[in-house]
């Protein structure tokens, strides 16, 4: 890791990148933590950036990334709020900080992305969405979206497996010149009783062992207004019951060994307690119901590069998951509802890179996960999941030619205590990319790629206790696309870097899974029913401006059309758009620097769309958009660097719903203030 002017840059993810492209990059040989300031010093800032869209530029499937100085410059709190600056991504938000909040890239469902934290997955297989709300942007140095799959040889079998990957990558300590430790502090603060304090400790152990420890708490009361409109008045009303109380413990020991393998230990732990804010609808405003979770787990990671010609990856990861849910109104028979859910998953990898000429290589990865799943329902099943995923996947670098392929065998046992249980799988799944460079400049590239994959029915799809089906299929998915990227730096120009991403999709799903009711509403039923076509294109512009030595403008934009249709032979609407996909979205960052300010702008739109099935009038969810604005300064006291900064979210206080019925804050503040020393 090197650090330029206040941006990380983390060069050993790109070398391993390049290197699996055939591209020739020398790096320094430096240890951990060993940093040469006068060297860095050195670099041009604008070097580094043409370094980083070239790696964009190369990829065969769209991807797209949020480094750290980014990051800060948004008006983000939570990864949640990040990812809604990227291009074909759907973010379901129940509302407020404490709401949860899951990803849908190009209309796939949150099931169908991956999210993987410093390499390794994050599991969840009793409902198989990860809450992207819980994950701070304190300690993120790099938040990245790929279609289709990472394009990369060396990496779990787990990385193959989805229909798209998130990729949330944590900051590595890094060490000013002659010191083996360092502090990191900030305190935000705002509307909605916020109080979040982080602080962070890393210690240089020796040359080539360095620790670091990251703890942060988040408050909020949750009390904003929304606007409430039923049939002959309007009023506004205060958000009810969306509170929230939460602690998060991070630990890293990392390293390098005499050989240049590198190793690392992540222990990780999350604890919340919060309201959960229900629907606004038949004038109801007040709830009761409240949620609990407690998670952990312990990773770790060991990369050996043991010759010029091979390498390999050794993952594993021990994950512990509690969530209670108690709802005071719905009585049972001994009181009211107080459900309690355990899930363990216990994970090995490896994986095995050959390079056998300087344009071909190939690699293998095996994968091995056991997933338990306890409640305290009545006639609980009890699951038990057993996956193996192989993978044998090559690449071949042709010059202005990059081809990688692979082939994915998935192998599912699943056993239950109480009834019957999912029929055992076994599926292969292939991949084909492709990245041309059709002239003679390296600044075009038209890149295309297929993949077919599955995603099996979650615990709950399966076993929950009268709605659960044990006769449900996977949903199988193919996806196709073609796109081009253009990425051009210029040294003295004011338009200094301008990168264009730009593609064309198709995504066909099969069997897909729903919730439909039975004669009792109360019980509704997991079925396979639909067949949902997906048309879309989208395309990304990003621009640096150089105006001056200490003012330079950064702008850019993304846009998002999407047909995304209900295609069934027993559609109730044949050709309708599916619920919550917006046709039209997009949205837009402009930002200046200059000397110690730094300010920014903010613009997200989301179409028109329906709540159901059936494209009518009842259905109808109105488009919503908001401006964010943020201006920032560094500044120093008594030798020590602060940031300061202040945020207006929703400018113009617009009242609208992600989630029908779940209305969004209106206008509000948020102040940072930050340290390094």
């Amino acid at each position: 890791m090197i650090k330029i002017k206040g941006v990380l840059v983390n060069i050993r993810f790109y070398y391993a990148f390049a290197s699996i492209l055939g591209i020739g990059i020398v790096l320094p040989n430096t240890a951990v933590g060993q940093v040469d300031t006068a060297k860095i010093n050195q670099l041009n800032e604008v070097k580094i950036t043409e370094y980083k869209n070239g790696v964009i530029n190369l990829s065969p499937v769209p991807v797209q990334v949020l480094y750290g100085n980014d990051l800060k410059r948004l008006n983000s709190l939570s990864v949640a709020d990040a990812i809604r600056y990227f291009s074909g991504v759907q973010l379901k938000d129940y509302g407020g900080v404490g709401g949860l909040k899951t990803i849908n890239v190009r209309s796939m469902s949150s099931n169908h992305t991956a999210v993987f934290y410093d390499g390794i997955q994050l599991g969840n297989a009793q409902n198989g969405q990860v809450d992207l709300g819980k994950f701070s942007l304190d300690n993120l140095e790099e938040i990245a979206i790929y279609v289709g799959q990472k394009p990369e040889l060396l990496m779990p079998a787990k990385g193959f497996a989805a229909a798209s990957a998130l990729y949330l990558k944590t900051a590595q300590p890094i060490f000013i010149s002659g010191k083996k430790y360092g502090f990191g502090a900030s305190f935000k603060t705002g509307s909605f009783g916020l109080i979040n304090p982080n602080l962070s400790y890393k210690q240089k152990i020796s040359n080539k062992i360095s620790f670091l420890i990251d703890v942060s708490y988040l408050e909020s009361n949750g009390k904003y207004r929304f606007r409430y409109k039923e049939l002959a008045y309007d009023t506004t009303i205060i958000r009810n019951n969306s509170d929230v109380k939460s602690a998060r413990v991070e630990a890293t020991l990392s390293g390098l060994l005499p050989d240049s393998s590198k190793w690392n230990i992540k222990l990780y732990n999350y604890n919340s307690a919060r309201g959960l804010p229900g629907a606004i609808v038949s004038n109801r405003f007040t709830f009761t119901q409240r949620q609990w979770d407690d998670n952990s787990f312990v990773q770790a990671s060991y990369q050996n590069k043991k010759s010029a010609r091979y390498n390999f990856m050794f993952n594993t990861k021990y994950a512990y998951s509690f969530m209670r849910y108690l709802d005071p109104e719905f009585k049972i028979q001994n009181g009211f509802l107080d459900n309690r859910y355990t899930e363990t998953e216990w994970y090995i990898s490896a994986a095995n890179l050959y390079k056998i000429s300087k344009i071909w290589e190939i690699s293998l990865a095996t994968d091995y996960s056991l997933q338990r799943l306890d409640a305290n329902l009545y006639d609980f099943a009890y699951p038990s999941r057993n996956t193996g995923l192989v993978v044998l996947a090559s690449a071949l670098n042709l010059n202005r030619l990059i081809v990688q392929g692979n082939i994915l065998a998935t192998l599912i046992a699943e056993q239950v205590k109480n009834g019957d249980q999912s029929a055992n799988r076994q599926e292969y799944t292939p991949s084909l990319m492709a990245s041309w460079q059709p002239f003679q400049s390296k600044d075009f590239r038209i890149r295309s790629f297929y993949k077919s994959i599955f995603r099996m029915p979650t615990f709950n799809d399966l076993y929950y206790t009268f709605i659960g089906n044990t006769k449900l299929k996977p949903e199988y998915t193919k996806q196709y696309d073609l796109g081009f990227t253009y990425g051009h730096t210029s040294n003295g120009k004011r338009l200094a870097y301008l990168s264009i991403q730009t593609d064309a999709y198709y995504n066909l799903v099969k069997d897909k899974i729903v919730a439909i009711p039975g004669n009792n509403l109360g019980r509704w039923t997991m079925v396979n029913l639909d067949r949902v076509q997906i048309k879309g294109f989208e395309t990304n512009i990003q621009t640096v401006w150089d105006f001056a030595a200490q003012l330079k403008l950064k702008a850019s934009a993304n846009y998002t059309f999407e047909k995304a249709v209900d295609i069934s032979a027993t559609a109730f609407r044949y050709g309708d758009q599916i619920p919550y996909i917006p046709v039209h979205s997009g949205s837009a960052r402009f930002g200046i620097d200059y000397k110690n300010l730094a300010f920014n702008y903010s613009y997200i739109y989301t179409g028109e769309r329906y709540s159901q099935k059936a494209n009518i009038t009842a259905n109808y969810v109105k488009p919503w958009y908001t401006h964010d604005l943020a201006i920032g300064a560094n500044f120093a006291c008594q030798q020590t660097r602060f940031f300061f900064n202040a945020e207006i979210n929703n400018v113009f206080n617009q009242y609208y719903d992600v989630v029908l019925n779940y209305p969004m804050p209106g206008r509000n503040y948020r102040f940072t203030l930050s340290t390094n020393f």
